[in-house]
């Protein structure tokens, strides 16, 4: 079987898992069944489809597996919405719509994804002005002590989901290129390896602006996951373990001087370690009066919501999100958003929602997912015929799917909680778009390093010298 066949044969399972949680979510609110199920699966099948045709005409050696996977995702994502509220479906289905029409957009005009190496300092300051956009004063916006969006009108979008991109290409370009004299010119000094100023210092200069935009944001998710695939790209560009050890090493440090020095973060990781304390974060009492609480409830909440689930969980929709009554009086916006019993249970804690609802297979069988996502994106810069092309797979891969473990780990009190979303399952446009950007280009590289080879040129038989 060819792998186009393939992935058009991986899409009817996630259609089929589409109309079953639609199914259940219907039988559980209204005790009947109707068509609409059936219709809302024959829409996703028909988006996913069209995709798969179109990547059947433009890319026809890709990963088989890659878009099935995130399809897969996505349908997870709106059963979930689908059981918090209508609405956030439907919005969430139309934005998955925008993000497959972008992925082939992306696929038609950048033909060749190589031509990113010539532009690498514009994109990498075009992520960094990406990174400050939520700071300006208008159309930033603070949410929980981070500025993580910008407010253009009717519509909003987080910069730095897009940024994660830009700031990949540019290392993996510029380390594409300085890999041998970051790896031969490099030094030995009391045991570590110090690798040239001259060579390494224009990489440390746009890292360095990219984490200090983001602290100044305070989008500590969005540093961690930045610096990750920075570690993982120098590795994979040096085959320099000392690298990593070093930089794991500053990272300790910048952490603990980042969260005695940033309120935000030190309640963050208060808040982490004594989560079920009765004042983590040293509330006054005037705050605690007032109803303040820095965040803690949203944890408590989540690890209570993911120990009622159990080993099954509740089933969809029959976890307990909503008190009937006078549960939330005071709410000036509609649910989720106020009135859940479950804080963000349609961004931050989508995840806490699906193991209530599905047990902790079921949050299981989802972390599998991306695994499976990781493990062909790895795959694939494996299989790349060139250094930019394996960099760019990998920290691609890297990024995507440490953004999954900052939001998991958070969600399970792993590590502290961050605001970042899970890719392709959390409500959000400018997550998705991003990924769907992201995914294409993981698509180009492994059509070009699954590519068959020309067959080499057969010699010309020389021709025999005529006698004197």
């Amino acid at each position: 079987m060819s792998a186009r066949n393939r992935e058009l044969l991986a899409l009817i399972p996630v259609a089929i898992l589409v109309t079953a949680g639609f199914t259940a979510v219907f039988i559980v609110e209204s005790s009947q069944i109707g068509d609409i199920s059936l219709i809302y699966g024959g829409y996703f099948l028909a988006v996913c489809v069209g995709v798969h045709l179109f990547i059947r005409v433009r890319l026809p050696y890709a990963d088989p597996y890659l878009f099935p996977l995130c399809a897969l995702l996505a349908a997870i994502g709106l059963v979930m919405l689908f059981r918090i509220n209508d609405d956030l479906a439907l919005k969430q289905a139309s934005i998955f719509v925008g993000g497959a029409v972008l992925l082939a957009l992306t696929i038609l005009f950048v033909r060749d994804y190589h031509a990113l190496q010539r532009y690498r300092y514009l994109i990498a300051t075009g992520g960094i002005l990406l990174l400050m956009a939520p700071r300006l004063p208008g159309i930033g916006a603070q949410v929980n002590g981070a500025y993580l969006g910008i407010n253009l009108g009717p519509f909003s979008f987080q910069p730095a989901e897009i940024a994660k991109i830009c700031i990949v290409i540019f290392l993996a370009s510029y380390l594409a290129e300085k890999r041998e004299l970051l790896t031969v010119a490099a030094r030995r000094v009391a045991g570590l390896t110090i690798p040239p100023i001259k060579h390494f210092g224009p990489l440390l200069v746009v890292w360095g602006a990219t984490m200090i935009m983001l602290i100044y944001i305070r989008d500590l998710g969005s540093s961690l996951m930045f610096f990750g695939a920075f570690l993982a790209l120098l590795y994979v560009a040096t085959a320099r373990l000392s690298y990593v050890i070093t930089g794991l090493a500053l990272f300790l440090v910048g952490a603990t001087l980042i969260a005695s020095q940033i309120t935000h973060v030190r309640d963050r990781v208060d808040i982490w370690q004594n989560t079920f304390d009765k004042n983590p974060c040293h509330l006054t009492k005037q705050e605690l009066h007032a109803g303040e609480d820095c965040g803690v409830g949203q944890i408590q909440q989540s690890l209570f919501a993911q120990a009622d689930g159990g080993l099954f969980g509740q089933g969809l929709g029959e976890s307990l999100l909503k008190l009937p009554g006078p549960f939330a009086p005071n709410c000036q916006q509609p649910f989720p958003d106020c009135g859940s019993i479950l804080p963000a249970p349609h961004t931050d804690e989508i995840y806490a929602l699906i193991v209530a609802e599905l047990g902790l297979f079921g949050g299981a069988a989802l972390i599998v997912v991306y695994a499976l996502i990781a493990a062909r994106g790895f795959k694939t810069a494996v299989m790349a015929r060139d250094g930019f092309s394996k960099l760019l797979a990998t920290g691609l891969t890297a990024v995507f799917a440490l953004q999954a473990v900052v939001i998991i780990g958070g969600v399970v009190k792993f590590i502290p909680l961050t605001g970042v979303t899970l890719p392709f399952v959390s409500f959000g446009g400018s997550s998705v778009i991003a990924n769907m950007i992201l995914l294409a280009l993981l698509l180009m590289i492994s059509n070009d390093a699954r590519r068959p080879l020309p067959p080499p040129r057969e010699a010309e038989p020389m021709l025999e010298e005529l006698p004197a």
